[in-house]
């Protein structure tokens, strides 16, 4: 059986409002675009072509996710055996060791 990846409810949800917020200020064929770079990355995350890290480098209790850059934003993930799971994805500019530490806490509750 192959890997494959999926989003989290928290995960689709930040992707629809990245989606609209692009329409709104760039346009339906921009948004399209960043769409695709951003599912495009996490393809790369599947099969490993995409360099990530370690979230714990930024809080210490989030040893089994993951983060990698993807245009202005980061997809949060966690790398099992079967499938990458796309926690959240979050702006660049975004307090990540809060959105972290928050992330570790709920981690269970929706992968």
């Amino acid at each position: 059986m192959s890997r494959s990846f999926r989003l989290t409810r928290r995960a689709e949800a930040n992707l629809t409002e990245i989606a609209k917020w692009t329409i709104e200020n760039f346009g339906l064929r921009q948004a399209e675009l960043y769409e695709s770079e951003l599912l495009n990355r996490c393809e790369g995350i599947l099969s490993g072509q995409a360099h990530s890290r370690s979230c714990s480098v930024l809080v210490d209790e989030a040893d089994d996710l993951r983060f990698v850059r993807a245009g202005e934003h980061f997809l949060i993930f966690l790398d099992r055996p079967d499938e990458v799971v796309i926690v959240d994805i979050l702006h660049a500019r975004s307090d990540l060791p809060r959105h972290l530490a928050a992330l570790t806490a709920l981690e269970n509750e929706d992968v």
